[in-house]
């Protein structure tokens, strides 16, 4: 539950709590809750996961400490198996992971949530509490003792973001992120299951005549003089039940990027990628669930579709943000 990791946009994984609950469609196929099955089996000896449903959220004092023991500069994805903003989380307790996450700040921590209110309200009105708990935890524990640390808020070395699956959700959490102080701001468009326009937010729009996005420069007109978002991770499902994720998706995404200037991270086409079918092929197409349009499926080696060999060529982009 912790330590290196296999998600392509980082190093290591840090779990300070673990279980969750769903909260819209993009929930349906939860990686995290089919992977829960398999870590919360009985085994020997036995550990704090045996027995447990997924939806018991909990949290783990004794895994606070775990990024102070990697002495390496790495990402750390925190809370691949839990939300840090989930309501049954108390504040007190994330008092303490910005704490550790403020003391270890030889890495930069990435974290992601799909509750964005709940997010945008505790980074606004928390510093001090942040701050105080850091000093506390310090006089306790000899190893966080450090002198001259200098506390900033928000921490200069975490990345805010949150998770959106179509337009409606995107919708919701991506203007809560851009009122969340952060040092830097991203979204993750994954699972992708229906097209997400991110036109309004980086500022831009679709030049019908010559065929191409063109931007305005809006995005970096924000009150605290920094772009509004940082940095774009698209991915389509992956899974024995995976949706389908059309690849038209993930090239407007990754052309929209392009052209606000925005890093773009594609992790994988997904289990069931999709494509518009060709004018012209002669082999029966099958109908998208609405009738707008026929498609084809593409089939592939890997089966979360993430091998870039098999992507089209203009697909094939890993981009993380320059900070």
């Amino acid at each position: 539950m912790g330590d290196r990791s296999h998600i392509q946009w980082t190093d290591a994984t840090w779990n300070p709590t673990t279980g969750c609950s769903k909260v819209k469609s993009g929930c349906k196929n939860c990686y995290a809750l089919r992977e829960w099955a398999r870590l919360s089996a009985p085994r020997t000896p036995p550990n704090v996961y045996t027995g447990r449903k997924f939806t018991d959220v909990r949290t783990h004092d004794d895994r606070l400490d775990q990024p102070l023991r990697w002495t390496k500069p790495r990402r750390v994805f925190v809370n691949s198996m839990s939300d840090l903003f989930h309501k049954k989380v108390p504040d007190e307790f994330i008092d303490r992971v910005f704490a550790v996450m403020a003391q270890a700040h030889q890495h930069t921590y990435q974290v992601l949530t799909k509750r964005a209110e709940r997010m945008r309200e505790y980074l606004t009105r928390r510093a001090s509490a942040v701050e105080g708990t850091l000093v506390g935890m310090r006089i306790m524990d000899a190893r966080l003792r450090r002198k001259h640390l200098q506390f900033m808020w928000p921490l200069p070395n975490v990345w805010l973001g949150v998770s959106v699956e179509d337009q409606a959700t995107a919708d919701e959490r991506i203007p809560l992120l851009l009122r969340t102080p952060a040092a830097v701001r991203f979204v993750s468009y994954e699972p992708a299951i229906g097209r997400v326009d991110f036109c309004e937010t980086f500022g831009m729009w679709w030049n019908s005549t010559m065929r191409a996005f063109e931007s305005s420069g809006a995005q970096f007109n924000r009150p605290n003089g920094r772009r509004g978002i940082d940095w774009v991770i698209v991915g389509g499902e992956s899974g024995p039940k995976a949706r389908a994720c059309d690849l038209a998706w993930i090239r407007s995404t990754v052309q929209q990027c392009k052209a606000a200037g925005v890093p773009c991270f594609v992790k994988q086409a997904g289990a069931r990628p999709i494509l518009d079918c060709p004018p012209g092929e002669e082999n029966e197409p099958q109908m998208r669930p609405d009738g707008s349009a026929r498609y084809w499926t593409i089939a592939m080696k890997d089966r979360k579709g993430g091998d870039m060999a098999e992507w089209p060529e203009d697909l094939r982009v890993r981009e993380f943000p320059k900070c």
